[in-house]
């Protein structure tokens, strides 16, 4: 009796072991998954903070060239009228020479003004970029890096996304990914209504099979971009009139099409964030 008590003891301590060393394989394989993911955000986080703090000394820097202008000017005015106030006084012009002298002054003045209004609203605009391109990155998180480019290029806010993420091989329908990448780029996009762009569709060289309905790459990089900003409209609620659908078939390459690597660069839908032009012409207008 006492040796079948003793056997059925020993099984239960083999069982327990056995669902110790179970549930310690599982514990040890989710907190890998935890630091994974803690690893990830950390690394997204440090990004965002220095795109965060790049832009906080741009805006300062910007700020402290303005205020520096602005103070430029006023003494170049008081430096003006004292001027002519003692070329007045000494005889030198008349009163409607040194009225003549005073408006010629105010136009020059005019001018650097504007020069100023300018270099702030380029300034401005360059600071919106930046803000922009933090929370698109912000908004993208956990994505592969290698698969979303996000940048800034002579003013214009660019977002290029692989299309693995997006469509299924050689075809126009969206994978699975798709709703999860498109719902971050939308979102941050709903925020800025002001903001018009372009989506462009962009294939590599190799030769589209040709079927009933798609003949070639041209096809297939617009029919690629109408199917990304039908999806933004439906979907996501994005004003259409902000959207412009275009295809660039193969023509654009950011690699060369001699390798898999360069054709999968190739590969991808484009975001272009239109800049505000109508801004931009009306303070291009003479100043008066």
């Amino acid at each position: 009796m006492l040796k079948i008590n003793y056997m059925k003891i020993k099984y239960l301590f083999l069982l327990a072991a056995v669902a110790l060393v179970i549930s310690s394989c599982g514990s040890k394989k989710k907190l890998q998954e935890a630091q994974n993911r803690y690893s990830s955000l950390d690394s997204t986080y440090r990004i965002t903070q220095n795109d965060l703090n790049r832009y906080k000394d741009s805006t300062a820097n910007y700020k402290r060239e303005n205020d520096l202008l602005l103070n430029r000017l006023k003494e170049q005015q008081t430096t003006n009228n004292q001027m002519v106030e003692h070329l007045k006084d000494l005889s030198v012009i008349s009163s409607s020479q040194a009225e003549s002298i005073n408006k010629s002054l105010e136009n020059i003045s005019g001018k650097d003004s504007y020069i100023r209004d300018l270099q702030t609203a380029i300034s401005r605009k360059d600071s919106l970029n930046m803000a922009l391109v933090m929370n698109l990155k912000g908004a993208i998180g956990n994505l592969n890096d290698e698969d979303i480019d996000i940048k800034v290029d002579k003013g214009v806010v660019y977002i290029d996304i692989s299309d693995k993420l997006l469509f299924k091989s050689g075809s126009y329908d969206l994978n699975g990914r798709a709703p999860e990448v498109l719902g971050k780029v939308a979102k941050v996009l709903a925020n800025q209504p002001h903001i018009e762009f372009i989506v462009e569709g962009h294939t590599d060289n190799v030769p589209y099979k040709i079927g009933s309905l798609i003949k070639d790459n041209w096809d297939l990089s617009v029919m690629r971009a109408t199917t990304i900003v039908r999806v933004l409209q439906d979907q996501y609620n994005l004003n259409p009139a902000r959207m412009t659908a275009a295809g660039r078939s193969e023509y654009i390459p950011l690699e060369s099409n001699d390798t898999a690597e360069g054709r999968a660069t190739n590969r991808r839908t484009r975001i272009v964030i239109q800049p505000e032009l109508d801004q931009f012409f009306k303070l291009l207008e003479t100043p008066q």
